[in-house]
């Protein structure tokens, strides 16, 4: 279900009869509540249905409405997902009352409708609508505007010191409670959850919108962090910053922090705090400071012998004592800086509060890691692949988390289907994102495995890289859920016949009609998917009694020789500890391209094979020889040394190095590499797309090990992107990455390219297939910890690629 990204303005609440807006309401595609006090109305629009909502007076107050869009109906209910259950049911919108999912204040909390039912002391409200221990002056019946409901706090009289109630306590009447303020115009400890409209910086500069790459290219796009708030050209701090901040308008300035003040009252509670290890231990408050190669902790007040801004003033809600490890940043795990002026930071080993859990991590030898196969049969229940993220690239949540969805669908109560695995998608998922919930994995099923499409809008292949049209299509069949789908079928898969969509005999109908949706092919009678359906194209039908139906349209079955970034054998696509790592499946990774010199015929850079006749790779692996006849290249092979008898050996006829000094160049091939199973192109990303901070990636190589086993075989290693402000911190990369260059790396190090994979791939999955993102290009040292690996960026320079391809 996609969330429709809103800025949590918290408003007053309006009483009935006032009207009201969009707004004030949170929307979930797909979401369904249950609600016991409902009622059900004919609409016509959305905007009918707020103002039904909002003049509704039968209910206590009405919380929530549904919206569905093809029966035109509204359901107004008093419940939201604090108090009722939600589950996934197409064709329905849920829009909630901000006001009421908001466990914080505005002002003095007049508006507060939160569920607070406690006071600052600790002890437990009555409810309003009790007469004992106290008899109450404020009660739901003379103040029905008030929200004086159950037991929670509010301020019914408007007290200056906020909201309020009475007290199951004989002896104290009333008291107080501890609302935090909403972060709307000042800011709890860092400003993680600040979600005002502030856009400039503190120097003045115009904030740039996150939704924008312009001038600044950069990773933290709005649709894959959907909890961070990146809204408009706000200010925010999606990545540990002691305080929100922005890119600028400015080209001389990529970014600045913002000048936001901080909130009077207390923050939110921030939760269970842990004496031992649990997850990346940003909970952890133990008193462990000493790093694991034994370093003693610096006190984190003081500025010697390393200055920094990680200080309990910067991040006051963070627990930052003494000199005790802690993960204030988003870390991989609790760390310090040390008080050895050589070495700035390091992690801690801190006990894991799992007992269970072993003192070193048991990896698995790489001939014995299982292969999983990445597809479904049927409808996915016995899926038991690796992919873990949404159609719409949401991160799934983990099976064993109740954070941030509640759910009943764990390994405990289902252990034959879900096992140990963590956020493997079966059927359905739970999402990281709150206001996402059930939607499906992004897995091919097995029979997709041979169907491909000749083309793809944006993202190309080495076959056809225009965009598809019509004409790619055959007419009475379907690619995906048919949304695209313009074939003359008029029946239902019942057989009914189909009601034209301008027609409003038998059913009445405005939402999907070709006025309405003039790209959605909606002539005549057809079966169309305006909505993009899950089941397929619909009708409404000429039966008075069914309003709509599915039709029966066949999937294409066209079989083209190979798309670009389909290996036909799975990647392990390990994450163990190319240097780390470990041995890929053999032609797993079937761009993957050996550069040699034709004297010695040692390999000594890698390349991409990006279509029959080309391969990328690094510009600095070519100044050995001027003349690209020194070259060759090896095509399919797993072995490095003793080369499989069908590898494919090609001379390089052509070189060409990238513009302005770019550490990238092309090579031709005195003739196209032979497509098979074992050679495969890699496919180009769209020119100038950028690669989302913390997106998994692949590096695969035959270059130096560094004793880590796999010498002499093709190594593959999971690695996160890391956007180019946090790679070029001081303690990382000091400003040396530039923009047409990324990062990928863990900070803790063990895992990285080096010599010998110079040229050779970063590959990222995207919906289907591996993209290309970046070449491998430079770092200092390999596999350092703080020192991640530079890759130029391959978007930067597809413009280039395919003029050279095209012209030679």
């Amino acid at each position: 279900m996609e969330q429709t990204k809103v800025v949590l303005l918290f408003l007053l609440f309006l009483p009935p009869g006032r009207g009201g807006s969009l707004e004030n309401y949170v929307n979930t595609e797909g979401a369904f509540l249950f609600s016991g006090m409902k009622k059900h109305l004919e609409v016509g629009s959305i905007s009918e249905c707020v103002t039904k909502c909002e003049e509704e007076t039968e209910f206590i107050c009405s919380r929530s409405f549904q919206y569905h869009s093809k029966e035109q109906q509204c359901v107004i209910m008093a419940e939201n997902r604090k108090s009722s259950t939600i589950n996934r049911r197409r064709d329905v919108i849920l829009f909630e009352k901000k006001i009421y999912l908001s466990e914080c204040k505005t002002g003095n909390g007049k508006s507060y409708r939160g569920t607070m039912a406690k006071t600052r002391s600790g002890l437990a409200c009555q409810k309003w609508s009790d007469n004992f221990p106290h008899v109450p002056k404020y009660i739901p019946e003379k103040y029905p505007s008030e929200g004086l409901e159950e037991n929670y706090c509010r301020n019914p009289d408007n007290d200056q010191h906020g909201p309020w109630c009475y007290t199951t306590n004989p002896d104290v009447r009333f008291e107080f409670c501890d609302i935090p303020e909403c972060e709307d115009e000042c800011m709890h400890c860092s400003g993680e959850n600040y979600q005002g409209k502030i856009s400039k910086t503190v120097s003045g500069l115009d904030c740039q919108a996150w939704d924008s790459q312009s001038p600044h290219a950069h990773g933290y796009l709005p649709s894959k962090f959907p909890n961070k708030n990146l809204k408009m050209n706000y200010c925010r701090n999606p990545d540990g910053e002691p305080r929100p901040w922005c890119f600028t308008m400015d080209l001389n300035k990529r970014w600045e922090f913002c000048d936001i003040p901080r909130c009077t009252t207390s923050p939110p509670p921030s939760g269970p705090t842990h004496q031992c290890l649990k997850g990346k231990g940003e909970t952890y408050r133990g008193n462990v400071a000493i790093t694991a190669s034994g370093h003693t902790c610096q006190r984190w007040s003081e500025q010697t012998p390393h200055k920094h801004n990680r200080t309990p003033q910067n991040f006051p809600c963070k627990n930052l004592d003494e000199n005790y490890c802690r993960n204030p940043d988003g870390e991989s795990a609790p760390w310090c800086y040390t008080t050895n002026v050589d070495v700035r930071w390091e992690h801690c080993n801190v006990p894991s509060c799992d007992s269970s859990a072993s003192s070193t991590e048991a990896i698995m030898p790489p001939e014995q890691t299982p292969v999983v196969q990445e597809c479904y049969q049927g409808n996915g229940q016995t899926y038991r692949g690796t992919s873990s993220t949404t159609i719409t690239g949401k991160k799934c949540q983990s099976w064993l988390s109740m954070t941030p969805h509640h759910h009943y669908k764990t390994p405990e109560n289902y252990p034959d289907a879900l096992g140990k695995e963590q956020n493997l998608p079966l059927n359905p998922c739970y999402l990281p994102d709150i206001y996402s919930r059930g939607s499906f994995r992004n897995s091919k099923t097995c029979d997709d495995l041979t169907r491909s499409l000749i083309c793809t809008p944006t993202l190309g292949t080495w076959l056809n890289r225009t965009p598809c049209s019509q004409s790619h299509f055959p007419i009475d069949c379907m690619f995906g859920n048919g949304k695209q789908y313009r074939g003359k079928k008029a029946t239902t898969a019942t057989g009914t016949l189909c009601q034209g969509w301008a027609a409003q005999e038998p059913h009445r109908h405005n939402i999907f009609t070709p006025e309405t949706n003039p790209r959605a092919g909606l002539e005549k009678n057809y079966c169309r998917n305006p909505d993009g359906d899950v089941n397929g194209p619909w009708c409404y039908t000429m039966d008075p009694k069914k309003l709509f139906d599915y039709c029966d349209v066949p999937l294409c079955d066209t079989t083209p020789s190979v798309d670009c970034g389909k290996p036909k054998v799975e990647p392990r696509k390990c994450s163990g500890r190319v240097v780390g790592g470990c041995v890929a499946n053999p032609h797993s990774w079937p761009w993957q391209s050996s550069l040699r010199t034709k004297r010695s015929g040692v390999h000594f850079c890698g390349g991409t094979l990006i279509s029959p006749e080309w391969v990328l790779t690094a510009h600095h692996c070519l100044q050995r020889f001027p003349s690209p006849l020194s070259y060759k290249v090896v095509l399919g092979a797993h072995k490095e040394r003793n080369l499989e008898p069908d590898v494919q050996t090609i001379d390089v006829s052509k070189q060409f190095s990238g513009p302005s000094g770019a550490d990238i160049a092309l090579l031709k091939l005195s003739r196209p590499a032979q497509i098979t199973e074992k050679v495969i192109p890699a496919c180009l990303p769209p020119a100038n797309y950028v690669v989302a901070d913390q997106t998994e990636c692949y590096i695969t190589g035959w270059g130096e090990t560094q004793g880590t086993s796999g010498d002499g075989l093709l190594k593959e290693a999971q690695l996160p992107v890391i956007e180019n402000k946090v790679c070029n911190r001081r303690e990382h990369l000091g400003g040396r990455v530039q923009a047409t260059e990324l990062c990928a790396g863990l900070l803790s190090g063990g895992t990285d390219s080096c010599q010998g994979d110079s040229g050779g791939p970063l590959v990222c999955f995207e919906k289907d297939k591996y993209i290309l993102q970046g070449v491998t290009s430079w770092g200092l040292g390999c596999a350092q910890v703080n020192k991640p690996g530079v890759y130029v960026r391959v978007s930067r320079f597809v413009t280039w690629i395919e003029s050279i391809m095209r012209e030679n």
